[in-house]
């Protein structure tokens, strides 16, 4: 059961600590044993009624509604994301750009790798856009 015990900590380690916290924890955690007994009782072994009950117990997203959870906005990543590839884009950009002029000066090829890392940024972009729309 101790493997129970690791399995609700983990789904609720995002949750901030309260006393509705604890109790909704110990009410899953009472939940989950008598799952594991009664399929202990029809003849599963430990291990595998363990990791049934697990599995059909499934996520706690309506757990975490009931908490009223606020986890972190998935904007704000999409956000960094998009900061990210733009930065990382002009660096590589610039990176092709000192080859192209260093070593071949007299073709200009940069250009075509150009297009191929400049859509980076702009799927980044509109992911972005689209979250925030939605």
């Amino acid at each position: 059961m101790n493997h129970l015990r690791k399995h609700v900590d983990e789904l609720f380690k995002e949750i901030p600590d309260s006393g509705k916290k604890a109790t909704i924890m110990q009410e899953v955690m009472q939940n989950l044993e008598e799952k594991v007994l009664d399929l202990m009782e029809q003849g599963k072994a430990e291990d595998d009624a363990i990791n049934k009950a697990i599995v059909e117990f499934g996520d706690i997203e309506d757990l975490k509604k009931e908490l009223d959870v606020k986890l972190p906005a998935k904007n704000n990543l999409r956000k960094l994301n998009l900061g990210y590839s733009i930065w990382g884009s002009f660096l590589i950009i610039s990176l092709f750009i000192f080859i192209n002029l260093y070593y071949t000066p007299n073709v200009i090829w940069f250009v075509y790798p150009t297009f191929a890392v400049l859509w980076w940024p702009l799927t980044m972009y509109f992911s972005w856009k689209k979250a925030k729309k939605g």
